[in-house]
């Protein structure tokens, strides 16, 4: 059943892609010119630094002032730790990125690994005050929108522990010789996952066109929609549809989930390690939630909101 409903849905995209040709090139046009002007400078740079430092086995260098925290708190190995830092640092889908990878070299065990897809994958700052930032109405601070996206991790994590029985932090497990790349298959590792990325991220633009074209949709309902399928043109939707606190809390709750594109960006990193996407889904939707509940408690109090 689920075969044959792929097959139709496949189908029906190849009829809509030659029918509706204009609205596909420009939507493939704009996730290209999207990947290519941001994504790629941004990830890339990151993703291979990472790779580099893994192979050099000098994680234990870059988490050192976290490690404590983040061993007791999160209970972590080395290598969770190492996972959840890129993950907060470089944004989608560099954590589970790393997590899937540490599970096929034995360096996270399965449990772990399962715990850490929970909570490792998020959206970068960069992205965030880069270009959330930029459509985030006049009235709402940049910090409430840090604060709704990375605070809902805390609960999160205590309820994934729950979830997984995690009662003790991680030990750090042996660094096998198979596990380490040369610089040349870290490059090559990167460039294949960019690739990946950049044709989800097209795809999905492409989806984003065809629904502002929908005639039974309101503006405000498209906006929303077009948040949760690829939130890059989300936002932009967002900001020029909804005013004051209103967008920003759509804004919040779009970057927060990162989209059905980075649901599907995530699903190709993971899914040589037995990771499920379907839990993954379940704690996303679960950190999106806290957030628009935090984003809406926090902008009831006037004293955090800038006057008029």
């Amino acid at each position: 059943m689920k075969k044959s409903f792929f097959r139709l849905l496949s189908v029906a995209a190849l009829f809509a892609l030659l029918l509706f040709h204009d609205t596909a090139f420009e939507g493939a046009k704009s996730g290209l010119i999207l990947w290519g002007s941001v994504v790629v400078p941004t990830l890339l740079p990151f993703m291979i630094c990472s790779n580099v430092i893994v192979s050099l086995n000098a994680i234990h260098i870059l988490i050192f002032p976290v490690r404590q925290l983040l061993h007791r708190f999160f209970c972590l190995s080395d290598a969770g730790c190492y996972t959840f830092v890129s993950g907060l640092l470089c944004g989608y889908p560099m954590g589970a990125k790393t997590c899937s990878e540490f599970m096929d070299a034995d360096r996270i065990t399965q449990k772990e690994g399962k715990y850490l897809l929970a909570i490792c994958n998020h959206p970068s700052p960069m992205f965030l005050l880069g270009y959330a930032a930029s459509g985030l109405p006049k009235s709402v601070p940049v910090w409430i929108l840090l604060l709704c996206i990375y605070a809902p991790v805390i609960p999160v994590a205590l309820a994934a522990r729950f979830c997984y029985k995690v009662d003790r932090p991680f030990g750090s497990m042996p660094v096998s010789k198979e596990s380490i790349k040369s610089f040349d298959e870290s490059l090559m590792g990167s460039c294949e996952v960019m690739v990946k990325i950049g044709g989800y991220i097209m795809l999905f633009s492409i989806l984003a066109f065809y629904i502002t074209k929908l005639p039974i949709l309101c503006s405000e309902y498209k906006a929303v929609l077009l948040g949760f399928v690829e939130i890059t043109t989300g936002i932009q939707a967002v900001s020029h549809v909804f005013a004051g606190t209103m967008g920003g809390l759509w804004i919040s709750g779009a970057t927060a989930f990162g989209g059905l594109s980075g649901v599907f960006q995530t699903k190709s990193v993971i899914k040589n390690a037995g990771l499920s996407i379907r839990h993954y889904v379940v704690w996303k939707a679960i950190h999106t939630l806290l957030t628009i509940l935090l984003f809406i408690l926090l902008t009831r109090l006037p004293i955090l909101l800038p006057s008029a």
